[in-house]
């Protein structure tokens, strides 16, 4: 009798998630950005949910839940629903994290399943154009002079992907510096533009129209390769720098136990929304270039960048 009962059980719960994925979307979508109004992080997001809840045929309501290097809204999601009406819009950041808070509330390969990549975009290193550094052999001449820690770099958060950027271009270089964490991209560029600390690796769809418009000057990126929109600023190899490259990516995440229907509906229509000429020149502009890639192709990238940062985070020695 009690087997019965379970299977009777289980067999509901299976025809109610079956039920759930095929009537989903029914209601208004709710969207976590972990990080503050306004930054790389947010915007793109931003963007593509415009036009992909025009897709799904509902609404999708954005809520900033920023703090603690992304790690308190993206531990919301995790714990959330898993019915398809909570998704998490995070960056680099969430690899980052496990190597930074090793008691963290969740786990993000147990708790969080991937869906959709929107793409990838460099760091740029930014400086003070009060600063004398022309060139990043400039800097690193003028670092390599100077005192241990008295070359300053900011970040939107320990662990942040600004951060990790930082922290490879400083062991590559062979620098001690020392960080100031903001909490978010906002108040770092605010400190940049002020002559307050002495370089950021920003995000590029928020530093282009500061370089463009001369109020601060890039020195290097963080990518194997150089940028269309900046054809004269070297990657690190080209500096001379190994072990330098990072990127900075933003993807779509649910709960673990939503439907692998409804990920898979998200994922097909958000495929579809960035595939459209208008959205891709919308996020070419903003410095974001595609890198597709399937929901199970995306969660062992996921897996391997995790890896991959914790290496960063002990050689850099980076504490919360």
């Amino acid at each position: 009798m009690r087997r019965a009962v379970c299977w009777a059980l289980v067999a509901g719960c299976l025809l109610t998630a079956a039920a759930q994925a095929d009537d989903w979307p029914s209601h208004l979508i709710k969207a976590t950005i972990p990080f503050g109004a306004g930054s790389a992080a947010d915007v793109v997001p931003r963007a593509v949910f415009d036009r992909l809840a025009a897709e799904l045929g509902q609404a999708i309501i954005v809520e900033n839940r920023p703090g603690a290097g992304g790690t308190i809204g993206s531990a919301a999601v995790a714990k959330a629903d898993p019915d398809g009406y909570n998704i998490l819009a995070q960056s680099s950041a969430l690899t980052i994290s496990p190597a930074i808070y090793p008691k963290l509330p969740f786990d993000i390969t147990k708790d969080l399943s991937s869906v959709l990549m929107l793409g990838v975009s460099a760091n740029v290193m930014i400086v003070p154009v009060s600063r004398p550094w022309k060139t990043v052999q400039d800097f690193i001449a003028d670092a390599k002079s100077r005192k241990p820690g008295s070359i300053s770099f900011g970040s939107a958060g320990v662990g942040s992907a600004t951060h990790i950027s930082a922290e490879k271009f400083r062991l590559a270089v062979g620098i001690e510096t020392t960080h100031v964490p903001y909490r978010g991209g906002a108040e770092a560029v605010a400190d940049i533009l002020g002559g307050r600390i002495d370089f950021y690796f920003c995000p590029l769809t928020t530093a282009l129209p500061l370089i463009r418009e001369g109020r601060v000057r890039a020195l290097v990126i963080s990518t194997g390769k150089r940028v269309t929109d900046l054809p004269d600023v070297p990657t690190p190899a080209e500096a001379g720098l190994k072990n330098a490259e990072s990127v900075f990516w933003l993807g779509v995440f649910m709960p673990a136990k939503t439907p692998r229907e409804i990920i898979e509906r998200f994922y097909h229509a958000g495929t579809k929304v960035l595939a459209e000429p208008s959205m891709r020149e919308s996020l070419t502009k903003l410095g974001i270039e595609p890198f597709p890639m399937k929901p199970a192709e995306m969660d062992a990238f996921v897996a391997r960048e995790i890896a991959d940062n914790a290496k960063t985070v002990r050689a850099a020695g980076i504490k919360p």
